[in-house]
């Protein structure tokens, strides 16, 4: 197939796939408003001068103090992983050239993560002729190993905290053991020990697959592995602040999971908002209000990144 056929213009998604997203997030806060609103009453309280006194217990000061530093690092990291990919599959750029770059997108990852790939796919073309679909591939490559970084610390935690972690987390391992299984099919196919899909193999959007070694696995899932070990440190001294003690070793099987819930497609990561609550039953009001700020401060700050370096992405992209 050539990049031409490849590369024609997509069908305008369904209307019930755009709808999709916003029909999450509505059964999301209809979920946690019923669960608030009870909350608040056993408080005795007015569900605003519930979550009033839930936000104005926290020091927002020693908050920022570690969200701040904690999202800077993040951005280091992800930049790190598409610089890395991108210098296997793609083009010798400069790591210094994937930070404007790589910033913007966060701006455009408000709306849509996929349309911020997209730039990254634009620039590349742009500055180094690379196809889109190759990049598209790239980035396709990123998002299945994060699936299996999230896999591994999240099989790791709940090992180490069985008896401490809810029953249902205990599926953890034999979803891992199944991806693990899956992984090794996947790659025997792509290196064509597998006696069918030679037409699949060779398309473009799938080119990262097709030269990738074990290692190129291992190491995006080891690049990716700062971040959340950091992210352990900071959300536990975080639900700290909100009154709500966790364990270190708790988090670690309890943030790949919710990280999974940050994914799944909705506005204000309703998905990974009711995951806390869900949690926490107990601190059903200062779960609402840590998973609301600590993943949209997340958001947001990363946009802000973004903007830092926009007016040089602009001059790369369009100058």
């Amino acid at each position: 197939m050539t990049h031409r056929t490849e590369s024609a213009a997509r069908p305008r998604p369904a209307a019930w796939q755009r709808a999709l997203p916003w029909l999450i997030t509505i059964a999301c806060f209809a979920w946690l408003y019923t669960r608030l609103d009870a909350a608040a009453d056993r408080a005795g309280q007015t569900l605003i001068a519930y979550l009033s006194g839930v936000f104005s217990s926290v020091s927002w000061s020693r908050w920022l103090l570690m969200m701040i530093p904690y999202s800077a690092f993040y951005f280091l990291v992800d930049s790190t992983v598409v610089w890395r990919v991108v210098r296997w599959f793609n083009a010798p750029v400069r790591f210094a050239d994937i930070l404007p770059i790589r910033a913007s997108t966060y701006i455009l990852s408000i709306v849509n993560e996929q349309v911020g790939k997209g730039v990254i796919a634009y620039y590349l073309h742009r500055r180094h002729g690379v196809p889109g679909w190759q990049v598209g591939s790239s980035m396709l490559f990123i998002m299945f190993c994060e699936l299996y970084y999230l896999l591994f610390w999240a099989t790791l935690g709940v090992a180490l905290r069985w008896e401490r972690l809810p029953a249902v987390f205990h599926v953890i391992p034999s979803i891992a053991a199944a991806a693990l299984v899956f992984l090794i099919g996947w790659i025997l196919f792509f290196r064509g020990r597998l006696p069918f899909g030679a037409a699949l193999r060779r398309r473009d959007i799938l080119s990262a697959f097709r030269r990738a070694s074990l290692g190129h696995y291992a190491a995006v899932i080891a690049m990716r592995s700062p971040a959340l070990l950091a992210a352990v440190i900071v959300y536990t001294l975080a639900l700290h602040l909100f009154g709500v003690e966790a364990q270190w070793l708790d988090m670690l099987g309890i943030l790949p999971v919710i990280f999974f819930g940050a994914a799944t497609p909705g506005p204000m990561r309703s998905v990974a908002i009711v995951l806390w609550v869900t949690l926490f039953p107990e601190n059903a009001g200062p779960m609402a209000a840590f998973g609301f700020v600590q993943h949209n401060f997340f958001i947001f700050f990363n946009a802000a990144i973004g903007l830092l370096f926009l007016r040089r992405a602009n001059r790369e992209l369009f100058g």
